[in-house]
């Protein structure tokens, strides 16, 4: 049996601030796309031309053929679900992490239009990692998606200030400090990277506690 209600009771509040991230020019990048690879004309609404699965089923056929064997074409709610989850483990096969996929009450209850966009985007760009080619450029490949890149004098740079920050205090106990450098971490990733402190500030923080310990 599958619910008909509003999923998981979310509050008007909730949806409000979910339709709120929802973006209208990526629907129509969207839909561009879809209708492009799949050849098939979507309807007015978009959500409601998704809502039974089968032109995901059918997209995901077209990027990666034999994703989904059998797709449903009946109005049963029962046989729309299987479609949408159908898909939902085609693009996880496919290489989608599980936190870019949507949930198929996001769909077929208009839970989160947001997510199942992002999918649909995310979607779009692990196709172009595999070179797949469309007419419509969307999304940036899969996998360069969060990565982050260091310029080799900045990784020296931070290892340098771990160096100092760690070997001038080798006399000295920090544990269960509760006053002066409390809040001053062995290693601090934003001074590391952004602001390098210098050496005479990190001896008047640390080298002059020698031998002391605030334990």
């Amino acid at each position: 049996h599958f619910r008909s209600g509003p999923a998981f009771g979310l509050s008007a509040e909730v949806k409000s601030k979910l339709a709120g991230k929802y973006d209208p020019h990526k629907e129509e990048e969207l839909r561009l796309w879809i209708e492009d690879v799949t050849g098939k004309k979507m309807g007015e609404n978009f959500m409601e031309s998704l809502k039974d699965g089968v032109l995901l089923c059918e997209l995901i056929n077209v990027l990666q053929p034999g994703s989904v064997r059998k797709i449903n074409r009946s109005s049963q709610n029962w046989h729309q679900l299987e479609n949408i989850g159908n898909f939902v483990r085609a693009i996880t096969d496919y290489g989608l992490k599980p936190h870019d996929i949507f949930e198929a009450n996001d769909l077929f209850e208009n839970v989160n239009h947001t997510q199942v966009q992002c999918t649909l985007i995310a979607l779009a760009g692990m196709a172009k990692s595999k070179g797949f080619q469309s007419r419509y450029d969307l999304g940036v490949k899969y996998a360069e998606k969060q990565q982050r890149h260091f310029a080799p004098e900045k990784l020296m740079e931070g290892r340098n200030i771990i160096g100092l920050q760690m070997g001038t205090n080798k006399l000295a106990s920090q544990k269960g400090m509760t006053s002066y450098g409390t809040r001053r971490h062995l290693y601090d990733a934003k001074i590391g990277m952004d602001n390098p402190m210098d050496q005479s500030t990190i001896s008047l923080q640390m080298g002059t506690n020698k031998g002391a310990s605030q334990a």
